[in-house]
């Protein structure tokens, strides 16, 4: 009888050091498990961060670009070779502006390569000028008049904003009228 009461006894240690090993390992996956749902809960925050700095990169990105106005269908070939020499004296005829001190580009330049058939659209013109005073101007006026003619072309000025800031606008245009 005391040998089966003494294999019992070893019995039941050997099962208490289990308990005792899976009681640990339970508290082990309890700890992951509280770690994984940590930082779940910390995700949204994370997103709404992401977004945040998304659209301040897209605003930086647009501050470099708010000197530059985009010039479209001006006619292939006009301007010769340098675009600058022809758009510092034609704007402010073309405009009706007179610019004090005159016109000042730091670039100018046509987007995309050169197209072979001299049929198809013009490309676009993005020049950077270097006083934002004078886009400004050139702006109103284009608001206020009409836009001004080269060759067969009517010329469309506009500033050089991101593909993402342009849909923003988009997005908001129908609101505009019953906002004022």
């Amino acid at each position: 009888m005391n040998s089966a009461i003494s294999s019992l006894a070893t019995e039941m240690k050997s099962i208490l050091l289990d308990i005792a090993g899976f009681q640990t390992r339970v508290s082990g996956l309890e700890q992951r498990v509280a770690t994984v749902e940590d930082h779940l809960n910390t995700t949204p925050d994370r997103d709404q961060e992401l977004l945040y700095l998304h659209s301040k990169l897209i605003d930086l990105e647009d501050r470099s670009c708010r000197d530059n106005v985009s010039f479209f269908r001006f006619q292939e070939q006009i301007e010769g070779t340098v675009i600058q020499t022809f758009l510092w004296p034609t704007l402010p005829t073309q405009m009706g502006l007179t610019f004090d001190p005159p016109l000042e580009f730091q670039m100018a330049y046509r987007l995309s390569p050169k197209r072979l058939d001299g049929a198809s659209r013009p490309r676009p013109n993005i020049s950077c000028l270097r006083r934002l005073r004078q886009v400004r101007q050139m702006l109103l006026v284009v608001r206020t008049h009409r836009p001004f003619q080269t060759g067969d072309y009517e010329v469309r000025i506009t500033v050089d904003f991101l593909k993402e800031t342009n849909n923003r606008w988009k997005a908001f245009l129908s609101l505009r009228p019953s906002l004022r």
